[in-house]
C-alpha cells in the first residue's frame, strides 16, 4: 500500500464551503458497515485501531463515515476499500489528491480549526460524494 500525503497549513487554502448531503439510493450505514467489513479483510483490524490517524473509507461512493469531528493536528486517512473504483480528496480549495486506488490511501492533516468540507474529485457531481471535517482546537 502506497500512501498518498498532503496537508493543509493556513485558513487562506481553504474555499467556499461545499453542500454536505451526499448520499446514494443506498442507507448509508448498510454501505458503511460493508465498507468497516472490507476495511478488517483488507488489515486485519478494524478501523478504529489504525494508529495515529483517524480512518474514513471510501467505498461504493461513500465516505464512511461522511462527518468527522477531530482535533487540530490530526490526520485523517480516506483508505479505498473498494474493488474496482479509485477515488481521490480535494479538502477545500487544496490541490486536488493523486488518485488512490483499492487498497490505498489518502493522508491529510487538519491544522485549522472549523468545518471543512472535502470531496471526491471524480464523484462529486454525479455520485454526491462529499464529507466533512469538523476540527476542533
Amino acid at each position: 500500500m502506497k500512501p498518498i500525503v498532503f496537508a493543509l497549513f493556513s485558513a487562506a487554502a481553504l474555499g467556499a464551503a461545499l453542500p454536505v448531503c451526499a448520499r446514494g439510493a443506498k442507507d448509508p450505514a448498510v454501505i458503511c458497515a460493508e465498507a468497516e467489513e472490507r476495511y478488517v479483510e483488507m488489515f486485519g483490524m478494524p478501523s478504529a485501531d489504525a494508529e495515529g490517524v483517524r480512518v474514513v473509507t471510501m467505498y461504493k461512493y461513500n465516505f464512511c463515515p461522511a462527518h468527522i469531528t477531530v482535533l487540530v493536528g490530526t490526520t485523517v486517512r480516506w483508505v479505498n476499500v473498494d474493488k474496482r473504483t479509485s477515488h481521490s480528496v480535494q479538502v477545500g480549495s487544496t490541490p486536488e489528491s493523486d488518485r488512490a486506488f483499492p487498497e490505498e490511501y489518502i493522508e491529510f492533516t487538519f491544522l485549522v480549526p472549523g468545518d471543512q468540507d472535502y470531496l471526491c474529485g471524480p464523484h462529486w457531481e454525479t455520485q454526491k460524494m462529499i464529507g466533512m471535517v469538523t476540527v476542533q482546537d
